[in-house]
């Protein structure tokens, strides 16, 4: 009987050690994350951004010295205090010579995607003055009275229902205004 015991005890002994045995440890399947590309960090172009506006406060900014190049409107606006349009601006384009283009636009329209105009808007103002020079009014209507400091002003397919005054002979000059635009008042110099 001692041998049975002796045995069964050796036989419980080898089935504890192989199965407590060491074993190779299998890791666990990991998936390599997809590759991603960080993109470089670059300096946003102040020069190129717009001010979408609709109110007079964000208005009043755009048009300052603090602005940006284009200011669109985004609904009629009527402003009961006169105001200026200031600042020297870059539309981020070059012309032939690699020379930074000027330019200073207030957008009185929505487009879409074509670049197709879909509304136009009208801005009322009593008196408007543009000290910025390459300047426009677009596609829609300035209600008031338009005084144009700067040279190289533009009316593009715009309406001026009131009066437009140069306070400069080279302001007057160099001001142009395509076939689909009209002033309703008279244009003079007036220093």
């Amino acid at each position: 009987m001692k041998s049975k015991i002796i045995l069964i005890t050796s036989a419980l002994l080898i089935v504890l050690f192989v199965g407590c045995a060491k074993q190779p440890v299998t890791p666990p399947k990991t998936t390599t994350p997809p590759t991603t590309t960080i993109p470089k960090q670059t300096t946003p172009n102040v020069v190129t951004t717009a001010s979408v506006v609709n109110t007079t406060p964000a208005f009043e900014k755009a048009i300052s010295n603090k602005g940006t190049w284009i200011i669109a409107i985004t609904k009629d606006l009527s402003i009961d205090k006169p105001l200026v349009v200031e600042g020297d601006y870059k539309n981020g384009k070059k012309d032939a010579s690699g020379k930074d283009i000027m330019q200073r636009k207030i957008a009185l329209y929505a487009q879409d995607a074509k670049r197709t105009v879909t509304a136009r808007y009208v801005l009322t103002v009593p008196k408007l003055t543009f000290n910025s020079p390459m300047g426009s009014i677009e596609h829609g209507t300035f209600k008031g009275d338009l005084y144009i400091s700067a040279v190289n002003f533009q009316l593009k397919d715009a309406t001026i229902d009131g009066n437009v005054y140069f306070t400069t002979d080279k302001a007057k000059s160099t001001f142009k205004m395509d076939a689909k635009s009209k002033v309703t008042g008279k244009q003079e110099l007036k220093k």
